[in-house]
């Protein structure tokens, strides 16, 4: 047998190695460029741990780099870094965590929260207010910020500050003095850093009081943690109010002197589900957070942070939580539908357009580019029952756990519920979508025109008001007319029905007066006067309450009451604007609702 000379193996390495590279050459003259974010634009895939777990990032980090995670949101209190006093630093917490999260390519989003003890007012409640010297958080603002100069740009200034995470006498007050020194020591050390204010759900209000106090000017993105007007996207028809919250908070800075074009971030916002696998229930937390991610995009959101990568339980017997990964560290549905996502969008998705979709319109759709060179279509039915949609071209539909098929030019396929990913869209449809850019969403209708907007109970005639709490209730169709039941299946009168006017009917002017009138009457056979009164309604200050309930009147006839309320500030702060409840829980009988503007 004949061997080679070593020169044939030079030659024959040589000749390899060119086309190795040949073919290096023609992968990379193939490939798409890899996506670059626009001036000003970060990527908008996030996630924010919470406490309990924020020290399993060791093992969720590298399940969260698989996904393409590009922020993160947590950071170590300064409970725990300055805990001995105010000389005493512990950053070991810290630094590995920001080292994990470089790591895995994810950038840190920071946490400026809570007080030591010696800091705090009553020298024991890290949450106590005011802080005992505003010197004490100044300096150490100043340390971390010197300290992760070049790792963390965007701060976040405390958590849910209107929530239960602060007490205070005063907490606008206290709040916006925390936000002053916050910025005015992020800022010596280094211009360009970033400091976002903060409120548990969506409070315009609290915000609103907080520039009042003085952080007008103090502050560079704005943090909202929307848990409830995503809840109402997954009951159904909540799509719209969702869509105006970037709006409404834009409308609330440039009202108060603020830039209306600075960043708005998601830093907290998640749903539930089982601790053990569920089908039903493991699917529908995947659906609400494609739904979130792409109305959020959609609506000039900068950076969601979904909550939570792993979760502690909650819920009364401890058997839910939000986390992408289970407390086994086993992975649902919803790590798997991040992935899709991602993956599908590219690290840097913009909002190309919308498309009203199906044969008479109802159906969601969100055009982005991807930033690959294909521009993707996120869509879904306003309804579980699914709607009937074509397009004039061939295109292929994915579902967010990738599963795909193809459909031909006018092959008609009915759009579930659960959201789906189109590619390939025909250029007249991605025509369509770029044309109705610069428009309003059209979901719902448009009453900007008008001066009142109701519900019709027991019927599917929503002229611009929506019940949010419809399952609460029993329809009655007795062939003549139809109402709605205050007594629901189980027997029981529900503790509050809640309405939402739609955001073209809220935004078309800036009155703050309106009338909420009822059209009631008793239930036959009632022996005692029912009573039903305006539990809360969204006020410049907050969910207020109105005065005395309202009895309704004796008689088979229908019955009118008005309310007048005249510090409105209709935003969805939970989800709604204002709720109805029934004193002593009588039942009666409801068929109208209207809000009314007052000029």
């Amino acid at each position: 047998m004949n061997l080679p000379c070593a020169n044939h193996f030079k030659c024959l390495k040589l000749f390899v190695g060119l086309l190795t590279a040949l073919c290096l050459a023609i992968s990379l003259s193939t490939a798409p460029a890899s996506a670059q974010p626009k001036e000003g634009q970060v990527s908008p895939w996030g996630i924010s741990s919470s406490a309990e777990w924020a020290n399993e990032y060791p093992k969720f980090n590298p399940l969260l780099e698989q996904v393409g995670v590009q922020w993160i949101r947590y950071f170590p209190s300064w409970t725990s870094i300055q805990r001995e006093g105010p000389n005493a630093f512990d950053w070991e917490n810290a630094d590995a965590r920001m080292a994990s999260a470089a790591q895995h390519g994810i950038q840190p989003q920071g946490m400026l929260v809570f007080f030591p003890r010696w800091a705090s007012a009553d020298g024991k409640n890290p949450r106590a207010n005011p802080v005992k010297d505003i010197k004490y958080w100044n300096r150490y603002v100043t340390a971390a910020a010197k300290r992760y100069l070049g790792k963390i740009e965007y701060w976040e200034c405390w958590n849910e500050f209107n929530g239960s995470f602060s007490v205070s006498k005063n907490k606008p007050k206290d709040y916006a003095g925390l936000v002053k020194g916050a910025y005015k020591s992020l800022k010596a050390v280094d211009p360009n850093l970033k400091l976002g204010i903060s409120c548990a759900n969506f409070d315009l209000s609290f915000f609103r009081k907080v520039i009042e106090e003085g952080a007008g000017g103090h502050f560079d993105f704005v943090c909202i943690h929307p848990y409830e007007n995503l809840g109402q996207v997954m009951k159904g028809g909540g799509e719209p109010g969702f869509l105006s919250l970037a709006a409404s908070t834009r409308r609330m800075l440039k009202d108060n002197g603020q830039d209306p074009n600075m960043p708005i971030w998601i830093t907290e916002i998640g749903y539930k589900t089982l601790n053990v696998p569920n089908a039903e229930r493991d699917r529908l937390q995947a659906d609400a957070m494609v739904k979130c991610f792409t109305l959020s995009i959609a609506s000039g959101i900068a950076v969601v942070e979904w909550f939570e990568a792993r979760g502690p339980k909650y819920g009364k017997k401890k058997n839910e939580d939000y986390g992408l990964i289970r407390h086994d560290w086993t992975l649902r549905p919803a790590w798997n539908a991040f992935k899709q996502m991602t993956s599908t969008l590219g690290e840097f998705p913009e909002f190309t357009g919308w498309l009203n979709l199906g044969e008479e319109g109802g159906g969601y759709g969100f055009v982005f580019d991807n930033g690959q060179g294909e521009n993707v279509l996120v869509a879904w039915a306003p309804t579980r029952d699914g709607l009937p949609v074509t397009f004039p071209g061939k295109v292929t539909v994915t579902a967010i756990n990738g599963q795909g098929q193809a459909l031909a030019a006018g092959e008609e396929y009915r759009l579930p519920w659960s959201p789906v990913y189109v590619t390939g869209l025909p250029s007249e449809t991605l025509k369509q979508a770029k044309a109705n850019r610069a428009k309003n969403f059209p979901w719902g209708g448009d009453f900007t025109e008008m001066t009142t907007v109701s519900h019709l109970l027991g019927s599917s005639l929503e002229q611009g008001l929506i019940l949010n709490t419809a399952d609460r209730v029993t329809i009655i169709n007795d062939l003549t007319e139809t109402y709605a039941d205050t007594v629901n299946e189980k027997g029981q009168v529900p503790p509050q029905l809640n309405f939402r006017a739609h955001p073209s009917f809220l935004n078309a002017s800036n009155t703050d007066k309106y009338e909420i009138t009822v059209l009631a009457k008793r239930k036959p056979g009632t022996k005692k006067a029912p009573k039903l009164r305006i539990l809360f309604y969204e006020s410049k200050d907050g969910y207020k309450r109105t005065g005395k309930p309202w009895e309704v009147p004796a008689g088979d006839q229908w019955h009118e009451h008005s309310w007048m309320v005249d510090n409105a500030n209709f935003v969805g702060q939970w989800g709604y604007n204002f709720c109805f409840a029934f004193p002593g829980k009588q039942p009666l009988l409801l068929k109208e609702v209207r809000l009314r503007k007052l000029n």
